[in-house]
């Protein structure tokens, strides 16, 4: 049995996504002594991020809405995230790091992940529109059927912002799919 069945045993017998909490309780008892290590998003998913997000020090206006939700470093958002507010290179970073952690647990927790082209443009994707959009999509419930050919095609639909195609996004998605389906 591969970790894939493994999990989607335990998923479907809990009729419930995984917290990481879960996962890690798994992969504790199939991996003792840290032989596997969880999957983490490569140099190249963490470079993808950073050009499309960009990388902007003074906090600013949702491009597809003009306003909520104000971001700030590389794509960072929060309560924390105001007009006016300003930041550091080093605090931009920081932001960057925990948003990807966050970003890698969500989906190391909904999606079992076959590749690291996978798991990385899943990360970008997650960090781009959130868990919750990730979590309730048709993309993920056909990746984690194993209709992966399904699930790359389903990049293409999320170009959308305030209800407008947004260029940025045209390429995001299609740099994404390109890495999910291992083309990039």
């Amino acid at each position: 049995m591969t970790d894939k069945e493994i999990f989607a045993a335990i998923r479907a017998r809990r009729g419930a996504p995984l917290l990481q909490a879960d996962v890690d309780a798994v992969n504790a008892v199939l991996y003792p002594a840290g032989e596997k290590a969880p999957m983490t998003i490569s140099q190249r998913g963490i470079d993808l991020i950073k050009r499309c997000e960009g990388l902007r020090l003074s906090a600013y206006p949702d491009p597809g809405t003009g306003g909520a939700p104000w971001t700030i470093g590389y794509g960072h958002t929060g309560p924390e995230v105001r007009k006016g507010l300003t930041i550091t290179q080093a605090q931009a970073d920081t932001f960057l790091v925990a948003d990807i952690q966050r970003f890698e647990a969500d989906v190391r927790a909904l999606c079992p992940i076959t590749t690291q082209g996978q798991f990385d443009a899943l990360v970008s994707f997650a960090y781009n529109v959130g868990q919750s959009a990730l979590s309730g999509s048709t993309m993920r419930k056909k990746h984690v059927a194993g209709n992966y050919a399904g699930a790359a095609a389903e990049f293409d639909r999320w170009v959308y912002a305030g209800g407008r195609t947004m260029a940025g996004l045209v390429a995001r998605r299609a740099e994404e799919r390109a890495l999910y389906e291992g083309r990039a």
